[in-house]
């Protein structure tokens, strides 16, 4: 999520971390839980959750009553950190078993208010056409997080391109791989930087809202493409606990699952993003 993003009002830093946002309207202090007759501030990664909750803004939220304002955040650290702070009232960026690592490891209290969409992890490849293609010694780029490394791994197992130890789970490295027949060598890099890797390996394991900031099709453009069925990895609108029952978190959680956004979000993303309700 670090590519290039519109600055509408004000940048943060933390750190050495430098991410694009985009804010809508305000950037008080207002969107945090401890005022909740202020506007609900949410952190987004920009595609396609920040899409999917300026969907919302333009056409929904007034209606319902719902003050929205939209921050997009380019990594996966500081939307939880943020909404930990009350710096932002909510975020919708990530899956369980990613929101369980970064709880467990940073000792953060974020849970889950209502899943909203999958984005299907995809191999992708400017050098070849298939998988069958892939040579021995070739090189492919995974994400570097416990949860995405391992999502790549079984991804790459699913399509009996590796084989995985027995009992290989939710955080699964490279270490994990019991058989690499083509002896494929692996390149882990931070999930954001994996679409600019396409040009020095020979394919690279992306998630699906990278693929598609990247200008890349995941329905279309991937060699492989994760299958929705019983996928746990789906996105989800998530507070810090105790603020599920804000009232402006229970307007949004319901506009997100609204028939309007579903719409959306099969109009739009043609099958690259895919409606968990």
């Amino acid at each position: 999520m670090r590519n290039a993003a519109k600055i509408t009002t004000a940048v943060l830093a933390a750190g050495a971390l430098t991410f694009g946002l985009t804010a809508c309207g305000s950037d008080k202090d207002s969107g945090s839980a401890s005022d909740s007759s202020g506007p609900l501030i949410v952190a987004a990664s920009p595609t396609p959750h920040a899409e999917i909750l300026n969907f919302v803004k333009k056409n929904l939220a007034e209606k319902a009553g719902l003050d929205l304002e939209v921050k997009e955040f380019s990594d996966y650290v500081l939307p939880n950190t943020a909404t930990e702070d009350g710096s932002v009232g909510a975020n919708y960026f990530q899956n369980q078993p990613y929101l369980d690592d970064f709880n467990k490891k940073n000792g953060t209290h974020i849970v889950p208010v209502v899943t909203v969409h999958l984005e299907p992890l995809g191999l992708y490849s400017s050098k070849i056409k298939s998988v069958d293609e892939l040579k021995s010694g070739a090189t492919i780029a995974v994400p570097n997080d416990t949860v995405n490394e391992a999502r790549a791994l079984k991804l790459l197992a699913a399509n009996g391109i590796i084989t995985l130890k027995d009992g290989a789970g939710n955080d699964a490295t490279i270490k994990d791989i019991a058989k690499n027949d083509k002896n494929l060598k692996f390149k882990e890099l931070e999930a954001a930087q994996t679409p600019r890797s396409l040009d020095d390996v020979d394919a690279a394991v992306i998630n699906g809202n990278y693929a598609i900031s990247a200008d890349l099709k995941p329905a279309e453009d991937a060699l492989v493409l994760e299958s929705p069925k019983d996928n746990p990895y789906g996105n989800f609108l998530a507070v810090k606990e105790g603020n599920e029952k804000d009232p402006r978190v229970e307007k949004l959680a319901k506009l997100l699952t609204s028939p309007e956004v579903k719409k959306f979000i099969e109009d739009k993303y043609d099958g690259s993003v895919i409606p968990s309700f």
